[in-house]
This record gives structure tokens, sequence and C-alpha cells, in this order.
């Protein structure tokens, strides 16, 4: 497992921390207030292991801040269920804006595997990889809303260890629909690859550096072109061309995908 999964994996169980504790807590003793201590316990254990770590302080006083929040409202209402209340406002609102960015050439597949490869937004200019991206992207959308078929009638019922519970497993869920749409993904993409879409040095526009295998032309032709007396934009013109073909085939490859 590459080490950047294994920390987004560790960071993502102790932003559960408290939500674990509060949990386990209240379906053993059924009292809010005892559940509510160990949360926010759990909470500022979570932000002092990531302060010592020297890991993202705003992340660690994020998680508080949330955890902070959804104490707050459960002990103002009395009622155990509204500790998840926020969270469950957040899934609607990524569940709506899922669609919303997918219109709008952002699908959260494509984010998200910049994020954890490292390649950032270098994928948006290719439209093969966008319109796949998209695809993949519907996968997760299906399962956001299957979670909250699953918690809305939870919260209205009142069942807070059930919908705790579900809260708990809610990253493995968001888990197996982003493998799932990876590999909708990749079957929507094929065997296109485009040269275009890699990022480029120095987070600069400048051509991208060629892959192991790969060779260029350009230098060779413009040292040729200045020995033999040639112009730089005649030696030029074959590395225009390349472009120009690369772009012909990203254009063929997207009506296939379509």
């Amino acid at each position: 497992m590459p080490a950047a999964v294994r920390s987004r994996v560790r960071g993502t169980v102790l932003d559960l921390a408290p939500v674990f504790g509060f949990t386990l807590t209240f379906a053993v003793t059924h009292r809010l207030a005892v559940a509510l201590t160990l949360a926010l316990t759990a909470g500022v254990g979570v932000f002092v292991h990531r302060v010592v770590r020297r890991e993202s302080v705003r992340r660690a006083l994020g998680v508080l801040g949330f955890v902070c929040v959804q104490g707050a409202l459960a002990a103002r209402t009395g009622d155990a269920t509204d500790f998840f209340l926020p969270q469950l406002l957040l899934h609607c609102a990524m569940a709506v804006a899922s669609p919303v960015l997918i219109l709008l050439g952002w699908p959260p597949l494509g984010v998200l595997a910049g994020v954890f490869t490292g390649e950032g937004t270098a994928w948006r200019r290719c439209a093969v990889r966008r319109r796949a991206f998209a695809k993949g992207s519907l996968v997760l959308f299906a399962g956001k809303v299957l979670m909250l078929s699953v918690q809305i009638p939870l919260y209205l019922s009142g069942q807070a260890v059930a919908l705790g519970s579900v809260d708990v497993f809610g990253p493995l869920v968001v888990g197996l629909g982003a493998l799932l749409g990876w590999r909708v993904y990749r079957r929507a993409l094929g065997t296109h690859r485009c040269p275009a879409a890699r990022p480029a040095r120095g987070g600069t526009h400048a051509d991208p550096a060629p892959r192991p295998g790969e060779t260029t032309a350009a230098p060779a032709t413009v040292t040729q072109a200045t020995a033999t007396g040639a112009t730089p934009a005649a030696a030029s013109a074959p590395q225009a061309t390349a472009t120009q073909a690369t772009t012909a085939d990203c254009t063929v490859m997207e009506r296939t995908v379509r």
C-alpha cells in the first residue's frame, strides 16, 4: 500500500475516533452526558496526537471544532441523534454538489485521484479523461444516495446507536464506491493515453517531459536546423504538428468513449 494511501487511512481512522467513542458509550450507558464527554475527550486526544506528530494543524482544529459543534447541538436538544445531524447535513450537501461538479467538469473521482496520486488537476486537460472520471463519479454519487437512504430514516426514527454505526462504516462504503468508480473510469478510458494531460514540472504549463521509452525529436531538430542555417520557427514545426496530432487523437477517442 502506498505511503500516501496509508496516511489517508490512518487519518480517517483518527477522525472517526470521536464518533466511535460516542456511539459505543451511548450504546452501553444510554447516558448522553457520558457519551458527549468521551467524544470530546477523544477529539482533544486526536488533536494533541496530530500536533505532536507535526501533522496538519488546520485539519486537527477542523475535526475538533466539528466534534464541538456536534456535542453542543446534542447537549442543547438533549437528543443523542442530533450529535450526528451536522454529519448528515454534510453528506446531503455532498450528494447535491456531486452532480453539479460533474456538470462543471470537476468530477469528484478525478479530484480524489489527483489528491491521492499527486497529479493535481492535470487530468482536466484531457476531455477523454474528464468524461471517464465523470462516469466513475456517478458510482460515488450512487453510494452517497444509498447512504442517505439509510441515514435519514434512522435519524427521523431516533435510532442514535444505529446511526452512529452507519457513520463509522461510512468511509468503508465510500472507499468501496471509489474502487468501483475507478474500475468504471479505467474501462471508459480504455487504452487512451494523453501526454497533454500530464502535470508540467515546476508548476508551469510547459510541455511535459516524455515518459520512459518515448522519444522527442524537437531538440535534435532545432540543433540540425541551427547547423543548416534554418530558422528556429521552422525547426519547431514538427513539434507543433505532433501537438496537433495529439489533440486530434483525443478528439477521436472522445467520440469513442461517448
